[in-house]
């Protein structure tokens, strides 16, 4: 086992109070321009923040945590990751990037099996699925690396397959599912031409934030709509994915995100993609947290230990399932996996835990496991139940940009009172409506919620002046800072993350020049948590990235 002493700071001990660190998820620095609902908002005390001695911003995409290039969106998972190891780790697409270069990820017991138990199969028609989000967005999947799959999976001697789609609309523009579909059917009509007896299409799909997406447990229907459609048949049906999406756009404003679930119907009016015993089905996302929920409903047995409950899934079908990475490495979710995830050891939590530091960690569900799970480097539960508290504050099953607060206040008033037990010397929290609200691209909606944050961030101040501590204000990525693009002088909607820096700034009362901001050129979100230890009166691990302050 690693070390995890660490060294006190010689002329440095910390503040006497708590030190809070804020996460306002998805609030990026952008130009001060009317998309901006940052920069909208009326925020004089976030305002007085950036304007101060004590404030900095960071890289929050790309090589910065751990993506293939800084052409990729950063997002809450691989962020709050970098905010809690303190290093950069490989992540998501990066890793099955590589493994798909290499071809290793076709040399593993899983995708071997996946593809045998379909081409040894005595079944009528063996088949072969692929479940996943359906675009180039690459914060939950990529269909680059559906298409290697499908095609490997037909070099193999798999005969039939069915792609289970699941439309963006939030990390791709709102609505942009018609020309995925486009690619993918140009995909599967050259298999089905140049590989003998192919049968491979679409067969079923819908919206990510109304069919199998959930994540948390914040809305099992979701995930239950989802299971049906794609195992069962169960849907609207069209002859097409294509017609599908084309009358759901004629039906209202809806983006992609939000269309209802649909199944692809032959010409009997049967659908065509339903699953069987002995089928294989792969999720090609590689993102967890909303992979966790459909991947328990496919791998949980019907009856004993572990029995799945969340809903009734009928004649649930015996299918070899497994994920493109196992997403919760704790609870073994799934069971099989084609690529492996990070190992991320040795996480700022780890250090205090050792240390005999008590902290706490909050947020409204929607953003919970990220200030626990992820935060702990893709770690379930404690570390220390004795030393830490977790609380969750449950969510809304809304429409976000109906309650832009959500649940900020109530997770001040948790704060505020973990702060004035006196237990504490750590916290972090996560403010969620900057991203989640920002992803329903509702411009004034998102204003309204950055000036809940506003509200929140004051309180908490205060809190932190009275009890002689220090607070830190970040975000994980951007979202919110562009809420809208121009082209030809049509606007549309931008759902998306961004590749805007975040904020950093640090808010200590008791400031007597002792430090100084003193940032690298290259700073990141993983230089927090260096700049956390420091604050705290530690010397950071050596090899965590650098802290943000010097003393002085």
């Amino acid at each position: 086992m690693s070390d995890l002493s660490l060294q006190t700071l010689p002329d440095f001990a910390g503040r006497s109070g708590p030190l809070l660190v804020i996460v306002a998820d998805g609030v990026g620095v952008a130009p001060a321009e009317d998309y901006n609902a940052v920069h909208r908002a009326h925020t004089p005390t976030l305002d007085a923040l950036a304007e101060g001695p004590r404030y900095t911003e960071l890289a929050a995409h790309g090589l910065a945590v751990g993506l293939p290039s800084d052409d990729d969106m950063g997002n809450s998972e691989v962020g709050h990751n970098a905010l809690g190891a303190g290093r950069i780790f490989a992540q998501g697409a990066k890793l099955v990037n590589a493994a798909l270069a290499d071809e290793s990820i076709f040399e593993t017991d899983v995708w071997r099996t996946a593809v045998s138990s379909v081409v040894g199969s005595d079944a009528e028609r063996p088949t072969m699925h692929f479940l996943g989000l359906h675009s180039d967005g690459n914060v939950h999947s990529h269909t680059s690396h559906l298409y290697q799959l499908l095609h490997r999976a037909a070099a193999e001697g798999v005969k039939r397959a069915r792609v289970h789609i699941l439309h963006d609309g939030r990390d791709t523009p709102a609505r942009s599912a018609l020309g995925y579909i486009e690619a993918t059917e140009a995909v599967l009509a050259d298999i089905n031409a140049t590989v003998d007896d192919a049968d491979y299409r679409i067969g079923s799909g819908g919206g990510r934030m109304s069919i199998t997406m959930d994540r948390y447990e914040a809305d099992w229907e979701m995930v239950e709509k989802g299971y049906h459609c794609h195992t069962h048949g169960a849907g609207r049906p069209f002859s097409s994915a294509a017609e599908a999406v084309e009358a759901m756009y004629g039906e209202s404003e809806a983006g992609d995100q939000y269309l209802d679930e649909f199944v692809v119907v032959n010409e009997d009016g049967e659908p065509v993609g339903p699953m069987t015993d002995g089928d294989s089905v792969i999720l090609f996302n590689f993102r967890g947290d909303r992979a966790i929920e459909i991947s328990r409903a496919y791998e949980e047995p019907s009856e004993g230990t572990g029995a799945f409950d969340a809903f009734d899934r009928g004649d649930h079908p015996d299918v070899y399932y497994a994920g493109m990475l196992q997403y919760d490495g704790d609870t073994k979710v799934p069971k099989n996996y084609l690529v492996p995830p990070p190992a991320i050891d040795r996480t700022m939590g780890e250090f205090l835990c050792h240390e005999n530091v008590h902290s706490f960690a909050v947020s409204e569900t929607q953003k919970f496991g990220h200030v626990t799970y992820f935060w702990n480097g893709n770690r379930s539960g404690y570390i220390d139940s004795e030393l830490e508290t977790y609380v969750e504050i449950p969510s809304d099953n809304v429409e976000f940009n109906k309650t832009p607060g959500m649940k900020v206040r109530e997770i001040t008033e948790e704060t505020i009172r973990l702060l004035k037990t006196g237990r504490y010397r750590f916290g972090r929290i996560n403010f969620p409506n900057g991203d989640m609200v920002g992803h329903t691209g509702d411009l004034e909606a998102t204003i309204e919620a950055m000036e809940v944050v506003e509200e929140c961030t004051a309180r908490l101040m205060t809190v932190i002046e009275e009890l002689g501590g220090v607070l830190i204000y970040t975000a994980d990525h951007g979202n919110a800072d562009v809420m809208y693009t121009d082209k030809d002088g049509v606007r549309s909607p931008k759902t998306s993350h961004t590749l805007s820096p975040v904020p950093f700034a640090i808010y200590d009362p008791s400031h007597a020049g002792d430090y100084r901001i003193d940032a690298p050129d290259d700073a990141g979100l993983s230089h927090v948590a260096a700049t956390t230890l420091n604050l705290l009166g530690f010397e950071a691990p050596e090899d965590y990235q650098p802290s943000l302050i010097a003393l002085t």
